[in-house]
């Protein structure tokens, strides 16, 4: 019996070149089909069944029907991740208007939930426009991923996932392998191997895929993104999708 290939969408960040690297080095390639999106679109995509497995922001999984995490891993931090961040030219408590980076729906609740149960603020939001970095009337910015290590005209820097440990205490999943379907046993099995080799094997990932990055990468990878999908993970996840509801 030959078995449909599972069509896989992965984020094409910095933080998975681990996942990417056990992909491409030990998943067989006749299992499956990958392709690189933002998380935006990963989700979009599993949202559409255009996918069978996408790593997406945590805050869509209940806008996707039979959404089930079938890893033992995610994108997560406990504590300061560094590439979630509020940017802006003037004082939290100053601000009025927040552009968001509309790559990661889960970033923007996280900012949401923050401002209203953590700061006690109460802002307007919009979408950031292109070409942000070169419009000076854009004083606060969400800023998700590789771009927040840009050099940018922000003197206030708020770490998101920093944020949330202060308020919470617990650590923060930012995404996570979901399926939409049941998927084969055995896939998942292999699935979370290859994985788990992915980041047993960190150092060799950033050989692999790494462009120039104008920051410690290995750092980044091994002291700001947590990857195992722990229990206090799975609790605080539980804890950020009911402040969406």
């Amino acid at each position: 019996m030959i078995l449909k290939k599972v069509k896989i969408s992965a984020v094409s960040y910095a933080n998975t070149y681990p996942f990417l690297y056990g992909i491409d080095k030990k998943l067989d390639s006749n299992a499956y089909e990958l392709s690189l999106d933002v998380p935006s679109e990963c989700a979009r995509k599993l949202q559409h069944n255009e996918v069978d497995l996408g790593l997406i922001p945590v805050a869509m999984i209940p806008k996707i029907e039979n959404a089930e995490i079938i890893s033992d891993y995610c994108i997560g931090a406990d504590g300061a991740v560094k590439t979630v961040l509020l940017m802006s030219k003037i004082p939290l408590e100053e601000i009025k208007t927040v552009y968001l980076d509309t790559d990661s729906r889960s970033s923007a609740q996280l900012l949401k939930i923050l401002a209203r149960e953590f700061w006690k603020v109460d802002w307007d939001y919009k979408e950031l426009p292109k070409g942000f970095a070169t419009n000076k009337e854009i004083e606060s910015i969400l800023l998700i991923g590789d771009k927040t290590q840009k050099s940018l005209p922000y003197t206030y820097i708020y770490d998101l996932a920093k944020a949330w440990k202060e308020f919470t205490g617990k650590p923060f999943v930012f995404a996570a392998w979901v399926a939409n379907k049941k998927l084969d046993d055995n896939f998942i099995n292999d699935f979370n191997k290859v994985i788990s080799f992915g980041l047993e094997n960190i150092s060799e990932s950033i050989k692999e895929y790494n462009i120039s990055h104008n920051y410690d990468l290995e750092e980044y990878l091994t002291k700001y993104i947590s990857y195992n999908f722990n229990e206090d993970k799975k609790i605080a996840l539980k804890q950020y999708l009911s402040f969406i509801k």
